[in-house]
Order: C-alpha cells, then structure tokens, then sequence
C-alpha cells in the first residue's frame, strides 16, 4: 500500500478550527464563521488532490496510508494511529468535506442573528474533523475515536439552544440511545481481538478465512448493534425525530448527509466479515427492511415538516442498510444512494430551514400553504430534491434506488420477492409523504397567520441549496453512468457477477417502480390537494395514524421493555447495596460504637476507683501465680 503524509492534514484542518473557534472565546465572534467556513473547504480541497492522485494510480496502488504514531503496544496488542485512504473512505470524504462546506455557508446567514454563532461553527468543524476520523481510521479502535466523536459532537449541535428544556432532553435522548450502540461497537473489537489478535481492517481480512463462524457472526451482530445506534435502524431509530430540535443546518450535515450514514459505512467496510457470516448478513437485511417502512409509515402522519424528513431519513437509510445486508451485489448500491441522498436529503433539510426563516420559524406544514410564490427559489431547489428522492427519472434517485429495488428482488426466491416487495411498497409511501409535504408547504391557499411574512432567502442560504439541487439532478447519472461507482469499489467489495440473479430486468423494475410512485403521488394529491387542509390535525382520524403520529408507539416501547424494568433494576440494586454492603459496614463501625460505649463506664475519672480497680488486678495476679506455683 501506498504511504502519504498528507491524509492527516484532512482532519486537522476542521479541528484546527474548532480549536481556534473555542480558545479564542468571544474575541472570535466577528471573524469566526470565516474560519470555521475556511476549514472544511480547505479539507474539501485536500480531498479533490487526493483524489486526483487516486485517479493517476492503477487499481492496486489506489490505498494510501499514513502512520501517525504507535498508538497503543501492550503485550501482543499493538495498534497504531494510523489513516486509511481508499475507494470508499474517498467517497464519503468527499461527501464530509463537500456537503458540509455547503452547509456553512447556509449557516452564515441562518445562524447570523445567534449570539454563539461562533461557537455553533467551532461545533460543526469539530463534527467535521471527528466524521473524518471515523472515515479514515485503518482499524476498529481508530475508527471507534472519531464515532465517538461524532457522538459527542452531535450531543452538543442537537442541544445548541440549550436553554429550552425540551431541546437539551432531545440531546440527551440521542446521546444516550447513540451510547447503547457504541457498546455494540466496543464489543465487537473485544471479541476481534480475542479471536483474532488484531482490530484492523487489513488484520482481520487476511484471518477471515481462518476465523470461526460462530466468532465472526458475533463481530457482525455487535457491528450491527452499533450501525442501528448510529444510522437510527430499528430498534435504535427513537432518537432521530428528537434530534430535530437541534438548528435546521445540523439537521442537513449530522441527520441527512454525514453522521447517520455512519451505520452503513461501518457495514460496507466490513464487508468481509458480513460475507463470512451468514446470520449476521441476513439480519441486516430485516433491520434494513424494518426500518424502510417504520419510517415510512412514520412519514405520513408528521406535520412537523422537519420531523417528516427525518423520517424519511430513517426510511431512506434502511434502503441503503438493506441492500448492504445483500452482499458483493448490493455494497455498491448502498454506497450510491448513500451519496445521491446526501445530495438531496440535504438540500431538503436546507429548504425546510428556508422556509423556517421566512416563516418565523414555524414547522408546522399546516400553517403554510402556497409559499411557491413568495419562495420560488426555495420551492425549485426542494421540488428537484423531491423529484430525486421519488425516482423520478432522470434524478438521482431514480439511479440508485431502483439499483436496489433491483439488487433485493434478484436475491431469488422468496426471500427476493419480500424483499422486492418492500421495497416497492417504501418508494409508494414515500412518494405519498413526500407528495403531502409539497402540498401542505407549497401549494393550495395560505394557511399561515398575519404575523407571518413569508420571503425568499438570502444568497448565502439559496446558493448552497441550488448546488446541492443540480447534485440531486446529475449525481445519480454521474454515478451509474457506465456502472463508474461500482467499478470504482469493485476492488474493496470482491463483487462477483455469478453472485447475481436476475428474476427481474431493469426496465420491469424500473416500470413497477414508477408505478408505485405515481400510485403514491395520486393518493396524496386526492387527499391533500382536492380538499380543504384543516389548520389543526383532525383527531377523528384511523388508528394507524395515530400510532404513527408518535412514532409507531416506539419510546412507549422503549420505556415499558427497558426504562421501566431498568430503574426497577436499578432501585433493587440500591436497596440490596443499603440492606446488605452498607448494612456490613454499618454493622461493623456500630458494633465499635457499642464496645467503645460498654467500656467508656470504666473511665470514671475517680482516683479512688482506679485504685480499688489496680488493687483487684493485683489480687487476681497473685492468685494466678499463687495457683501456678502451687
């Protein structure tokens, strides 16, 4: 492998930012969202040269790696500090790098009445600098840094605007759900060490073959446990309609295009070890189909417009999860519609914050109505992300996730056909919720109320949106475009053609697909747009959108499985600590107090009793020597 010094430069440029941004406190406020715009692009830039040098090198010599420094040598457990740059951390750099450069120039101007708009940036080139050490990392333990990192860094986005309660609960929320997968995590490189002696990537390929399948499957399991925590899979997937509480660019970089697509990079990465076992491959397949119609369905009953993007995040990402869990065929796939979403998610979630900021932050869909004409640059930029994440064609998304509908209906037999069929039936549903979101935000009458003055953006806000809508138009084309994404990550993913089958052609799949959108499209637009749009949801309404409406029940579910009999557990253990272990010690040191009180009588202070006290000693002396001598 090709060795480079320049990888580490990615990663502290962000971080030299963040490190400035905070140190420098307020005497940064006026020059701060400059440095911290400066850095992610300069990072941006690195990734372009490396890039073109990728390109210049045959396929063998396209890694390159950098050691940083012996990290940690125990015994037989040494790991370095050490960057990875190949085909695929390449392509989610670039996404980092690209994406997030975008979204800080949206929130100059989003964030420029905020008295801490300093620090928010120092935040998002900490988040910057820590996805790329997850990104780039050479092994499980490197990586594990930077997806801690993140975590942090997340916590502390989402819970910017601390002072309303309810948004530092949804901070802690994420956080908390986020640490139950990092266990996964941390478990997964205990059990590679211990089986295998090694936590790298390249370690644990070479002895794949040579591993249990029994240890593997575990290693998978953990893995996935941390993937479900990370990319909000089921049954980790509560925290994400939370997590919107956080400032509307957070949502764009850390929920749309970076962080929670975390979960399906570290699947694809491991692919070796998916590959090699079985059962864990095929549980990412159902947590992926699970998750595709859980946030589906969730989708449909949101009028909060940034929690129904949110959960067609969580959708969207299952989609991507689901055909990771497919093997050699479907890697590929996930990695290109991991990055035409992030084109167009992020351009959504910009516009939701556009029409936000012309709507005195109002998120209720019900309170907008006809915004077309007073944001018409808003309205066309999400209207073509909207097209890319229905599969229209020619956008994006009709590229990569058709590949997928595809990939999981060509897993044959009946395992093809469900999961063919779910899939079809997630493109109908997010057709319909993405369609009632268009409706309810752009079209029909205004619904808004008088104090309400809705206008286009800024060019700082707009312009990243435009460039992020021509990524939702072309990227997908770009992509497929002489099968360049799959041939480009052929090398990392030892796709085989003979792995295929094809129980359905292209141009089926493609006809099935459209007419599962246009089915979608037609019921949203009978329902949403022929009739009158009430201000206030409907209480008389199925019980599935009920339940929908929280969320398919799932924190009720959380908190009757494992909030409840956890503190139940936790005060047992309380009471067994005071009545048992605090009872011993007690018991000791009261036991001291009643000897120390029974003998304290003795010290009268007398001088007459001390005397009559020697001379009863001195009789008992003389009577024992009495008796020995006798």
């Amino acid at each position: 492998m090709t060795t480079s010094n320049s990888l580490v430069y990615l990663i502290a440029l962000p971080l030299l930012g963040a490190t400035i941004l905070l140190l420098a406190g307020r005497r940064a406020d006026k020059w701060g969202h400059i440095l911290g715009t400066l850095m992610p692009a300069s990072s941006f830039a690195v990734g372009l040269y490396q890039l073109s040098l990728m390109l210049g090198r045959s396929t063998e010599e396209r890694p390159v790696g950098q050691k940083l420094f012996e990290w940690i040598s125990v015994g037989s457990f040494k790991v370095d500090a050490g960057l990875l740059l190949d085909q695929l951390s390449i392509c989610f750099v670039l996404l980092i790098t690209g994406v997030g450069t975008l979204i800080h120039i949206y929130s100059i101007s989003y964030m420029s009445h905020d008295k801490d708009r300093r620090r928010f940036f120092a935040y998002l080139n900490l988040f910057i600098a820590a996805m790329l050490l997850l990104v780039l990392g050479d092994s499980y333990l490197n990586l594990y840094v930077g997806w801690e990192g993140v975590g942090l860094a997340s916590y502390l986005l989402i819970g910017f605007w601390n002072q309303k309660p309810a948004y530092a609960t949804a901070s802690k929320k994420a956080f908390v759900m986020n640490r139950v997968g990092d266990m996964g995590l941390s478990f997964a490189i205990m059990i590679a060490f211990a089986t295998v002696g090694t936590v790298s990537f390249a370690g644990i390929k070479e002895q794949v073959d040579q591993t249990s399948t029994g240890a593997l499957t575990a290693i998978g399991i953990m893995l996935l446990v941390a993937a479900a925590g990370k990319s909000a899979q089921f049954p980790l997937q509560a925290w994400l309609g939370d997590a919107m509480a956080g400032p509307t660019p957070v949502s764009a970089l850390i929920h749309a295009a970076t962080m929670v697509t975390a979960g399906v990079y570290l699947i694809t990465r491991s692919n070796f070890i998916f590959d090699a076992a079985p059962t864990a491959q095929l549980l990412v397949v159902i947590v992926g189909a699970i998750t595709l119609l859980f946030g589906a369905l969730i989708g449909t009953a949101k009028d909060d417009i940034k929690k129904a993007l949110a959960a067609s995040t969580m959708s969207q990402i299952g989609y991507m999860t689901l055909a990771a869990g497919l093997g050699p065929v479907g890697y590929a796939f996930a990695i290109m519609h991991l990055l035409t979403h992030g084109f167009f998610k992020a351009g959504m979630f910009l516009g939701a914050g556009s029409v936000m900021h012309g709507m005195n932050d109002q998120v209720n869909m019900r309170r907008y109505g006809a915004l077309r004409k007073f944001m018409p640059i808003t309205f066309v930029t999400f209207g073509l992300g909207y097209l890319a994440i229905l599969g229209v064609p020619p956008f994006a998304g009709f590229y990569s996730k058709d590949m997928i509908i595809e990939t999981a209906f060509n897993a044959g037999g009946i395992k093809g056909f469900l999961l063919g069929s779910i899939t079809l039936l997630g493109a109908g549903i997010t057709a319909f919720y993405m369609t009632r979101v268009m409706i309810l935000t752009f079209t029909g009458t205004k619904r808004w109320d008088e104090d309400a003055h809705p206008h286009e953006s800024p060019w700082l806000m707009w312009l990243p949106m435009a460039i992020l809508a021509i990524g939702s138009v072309s990227s997908g084309f770009l992509l497929s475009r002489g099968d360049a994404l799959v041939n480009w990550l052929h090398p990392l993913f030892d796709h085989h053609e003979e792995h295929e089958h094809h129980l359905l052609e292209p141009i089926v799949v493609s006809a099935l697909a459209l007419t599962m959108v246009a089915i979608g499209v037609a019921i949203a637009f009978f329902k949403y747009s022929r009739q009158e749009v009430a201000a206030i949801a409907p209480e008389n309404v199925s019980v599935l959108t009920k339940i929908a409406r929280q969320d398919l029940m799932q924190d009720r579910f959380n908190e009757a499985v494992f909030m409840r009999p956890g503190a139940q557990l936790t005060q047992a253990l309380v009471k067994t600590d005071e009545a048992v272990i605090d009872g011993a010690v007690r018991g000791v040191g009261q036991l001291a107090m009643n000897s120390g009180s029974a003998l304290r009588g003795v010290q009268s202070g007398f001088v007459r009793s001390y005397a009559a006290l020697i001379f009863v000693g001195a009789a008992l002396l003389i009577g024992a020597i009495w008796v020995v001598v006798q």
